[in-house]
């Protein structure tokens, strides 16, 4: 197993990391039309329509906290491996961390809620119509692929995780802009308690900058890697190779 990010690393890489949803979707065509931006748009497009892509998403305070956050999209992954990590508490689940890395990590569930996290309150913005705001504890991406040591070609991060939506396998992605953006965590708290199976226990990503449906529940491996072309559909997630939805999704 993979020793966790140590605080003092935490704030040796802090500058730098500076620097550097809803998981279902209204089919309605006029929807699709609006969120895929056209076809023809490519990512290197969708990802500069936001003009200053380090600026943080709106926080609030726990007075304004929803008082129901809604679960969507999946509400448990299927198969007995998943139930069994739910009957022992996840107590034997590890989290991958490989890909284009040069150490790759092992981590449980314990190492990463004993890790250095962050705790920001945001608004879940879902395509469907609905909004929520929630207040979520978690790792920063950003320490776990330093401490993984990313190869220098690695352009994209991918998430793998353990449900299948419609017969599919869900995952997603995100480029390194976002990867290293401070609000963007994996998530293991939901205000201040554990994850539930419904909200994607025992881990789910939150990219703050992003809709609703690039939250992915249930994450089970992280890879890095140079292209999306060879993961599934080459789109660079569920909604997307499915769906045509766009692959950046900024708010």
């Amino acid at each position: 197993m993979s020793t966790i990010i140590t605080r003092r690393t935490m704030l040796v890489g802090g500058g730098s990391l500076m620097l550097a949803g809803c998981d279902r979707i209204a089919s309605a065509p006029q929807v699709r039309n609006v969120l895929s931006l056209g076809e023809k748009a490519t990512r290197s497009a969708q990802r500069w329509l936001v003009s200053d892509r380090q600026a943080l998403a709106p926080e609030f305070t726990r007075a304004d906290l929803s008082p129901v956050f809604r679960v969507n999209g999946s509400v448990r992954p299927e198969g007995e491996s998943y139930n069994q990590h739910v009957v022992s508490r996840f107590a034997d689940w590890q989290l991958v961390v490989d890909g284009l890395v040069t150490r790759p990590l092992r981590l449980s569930l314990n190492d990463l809620r004993t890790a250095p996290s962050r705790t920001q309150i945001t608004r879940n913005d879902c395509v469907e119509g609905w909004s929520a705001i929630g207040e979520w504890t978690g790792v920063p991406l950003g320490l776990l692929l330093r401490q993984a040591g990313l190869l220098t070609h690695a352009r994209y991060i991918v998430f793998h995780c353990a449900d299948t939506y419609q017969g599919k396998p869900y995952y997603e992605s995100i480029d390194l802009v976002d990867a290293f953006h401070p609000q963007t965590i994996l998530a293991h708290s939901l205000n201040r308690v554990p994850l539930s199976v419904g909200h994607g226990a025992p881990l789910r990503l939150r990219v703050e900058r992003q809709l609703g449906y690039k939250q992915a529940k249930y994450v089970m491996r992280i890879h890095a890697v140079d292209s999306l072309s060879g993961l599934y559909g080459g789109k660079g997630g569920y909604w997307e190779d499915n769906h045509d939805y766009q692959w950046y999704a900024g708010i």
